[in-house]
């Protein structure tokens, strides 16, 4: 068990962005509290939110598309290569 939490324990430098870095000088003052103390609570709570599922669901409706007949939807592509082949040398032959 002392192995493990030697493990976990670690010292490190961290390289704040400017705005977070007020945060937290401003959160050591609020809660008269070490940095470590501070940037800890905010990194379990960080990571607690991350795990979480998202509140908000979306649902995704589909709508007809309303192809011309004749349109092979599996050509699709095709026909948009087409359809850009013919621009190109409209575009030439001007």
């Amino acid at each position: 068990m002392l192995k493990l939490l030697d493990d976990v324990f670690m010292r490190t430098t961290l390289t704040l962005e400017p705005d977070v870095a007020l945060q937290l000088k401003r959160r050591m003052t609020e809660q008269k509290t070490a940095p470590e103390a501070v940037s800890e609570r905010g990194s379990a709570r960080g990571f607690v939110e991350q795990d979480r599922k998202p509140k908000t669901k979306f649902k995704v409706r589909a709508f007809p598309m309303k192809f011309k007949p004749g349109i092979d939807l599996d050509r699709i592509s095709h026909l948009d290569d087409e359809l850009e082949d013919e621009r190109i040398l409209k575009s030439m032959s001007e």
